[in-house]
């Protein structure tokens, strides 16, 4: 990288510029998951086939990841992220524009391609704020996410409540997501590589650390994506409750997960990742075990809200180590996001077909059991460990104009 040094007040500033960019990233996944059905009648699909169309966000981003690299690479941090964004947001609104399976497929395959690539590259900029800055803030940007997929879905709610277009909907909140990414973007880190450094390769096997980083992160995903698909249907299915009770427990449990992102920094600078995430796994295993044995609807719905405050922070000190543990970190990064994207693809899925074959209590056992992969495995999880960093990475500034 070259440049000159940034002041403490410009890495704090580049802090809330990246906040905002997460926040609204998540934004853009609330807005579409509340229109799915608005979209699913306009297109004339299936059950069947939307369940086909909804896995190709998750190809479009696996295909599309590992490029994000190479685009930061050319044009800098701040330009790439700024474009990126700007797809991400605008992309939003080729769902519900589809009238049909295919287009509705290709939509979904670009929707996923550019928020795949977004992903990685406010994720590169986050592990740089956080060297800089010599203390842990990937769990808070995460939860920001989180706050920001709630604020996109309550405005969705409303919107399908009051029997909106999702093309008007999608158009209105793509242009206003736009203005407020570009805007944050302003103030994020530009870092731009040196002249003698090499470009990442336009496409890469993930290196081997972030195979292992990824495996941690596998299990979170996993577990995350079972109990947001799958905690109401096991309270109306499993303990015969209400529609009600049994969409609280989902709302809880996302509840949860964003509070404990929030509130996780100071948790990891003050034991560091590795005891973060064991203790995080044994209160994930805690979790299941209890929604494993419920007989009753609170019972459960304690384990959901215990299995939200244990996976939380993983998958951001995933991402934090993984852009310190080798000499690329775009791509370990990418490789990273590329296992969980695909443990949230399967996770649902697999948790049904099990479910089909024996019941929802043993797909959860199986959840439980990945859950303490948390615990054994949380040690390759050291080189995010912020505490173990004696000196942050040299700061490096935008080029003076």
């Amino acid at each position: 990288m070259s440049g000159v040094v940034h002041t403490s007040a410009e890495v704090r500033r580049a802090r809330y510029a990246v906040a905002a960019v997460f926040a609204v990233h998540g934004a853009v996944t609330g807005s579409f998951a509340t229109r799915v059905p608005w979209i699913q009648e306009h297109s004339s699909v299936s059950a069947g086939q939307l369940g086909l169309a909804l896995a190709f966000p998750a190809l479009g981003a696996s295909l599309a990841m590992p490029l994000a690299g190479r685009v930061s690479h050319r044009f800098g941090a701040r330009n790439a992220l700024r474009g990126l964004i700007s797809l991400w947001t605008l992309a939003l609104v080729l769902p519900s524009l589809s009238p049909n399976l295919p287009t509705l497929c290709l939509a979904l395959f670009v929707y996923g391609a550019t928020a795949g690539m977004a992903d990685v590259a406010m994720n590169a900029l986050g592990v740089e704020v956080e060297n800089r800055m010599g203390r842990s803030i990937m769990s808070g940007l995460h939860g920001l996410w989180s706050v920001g997929a709630l604020v996109g879905s309550a405005a969705g709610t409303l919107a399908a409540h009051l029997g909106s277009d999702a093309r008007l909907h999608h158009a209105l909140a793509s242009a206003t997501l736009t203005l407020l990414g570009l805007g944050a973007c302003r103030w994020v880190l530009d870092l731009q590589a040196s002249e003698d450094e090499e470009p990442p390769p336009r496409f890469a096997l993930p290196p081997k650390s972030a195979l292992l980083i990824g495996a941690i992160g596998f299990c979170a995903v996993f577990a995350e994506g079972a109990s947001l698909d799958w905690s109401a249907v096991y309270l109306r299915d499993q303990l015969e409750t209400s529609a009600g009770l049994a969409a609280a427990c989902t709302t809880g449990f996302t509840l949860t997960m964003a509070v404990a992102r929030i509130a996780g920094d100071r948790l990891v600078d003050r034991f560091g990742a590795v005891r973060t995430v064991r203790t995080s796994g044994v209160l994930a295993v805690l979790g299941g075990l209890l929604i494993v044995v419920a007989e009753q609807p609170a019972v459960a719905m304690g384990g959901f809200a215990l299995m939200g405050l244990g996976i939380a922070v993983v998958v951001p000190l995933c991402f934090a180590a993984a852009g310190r543990s080798g000499s690329n970190p775009s791509l370990a990064i990418a490789g990273v996001a590329t296992i969980t994207y695909t443990s949230g693809l399967v996770a649902p899925s697999a948790i049904g077909t099990l479910a089909q074959a024996t019941s929802l209590m043993v797909s959860f056992a199986l959840v439980t059991v990945l859950a303490c992969g948390l615990v054994a495995f949380a040690g390759v999880l050291r080189a995010g460990d912020r505490r173990k960093v004696v000196t942050p990475a040299p700061a490096v500034s935008e080029p003076r104009h």
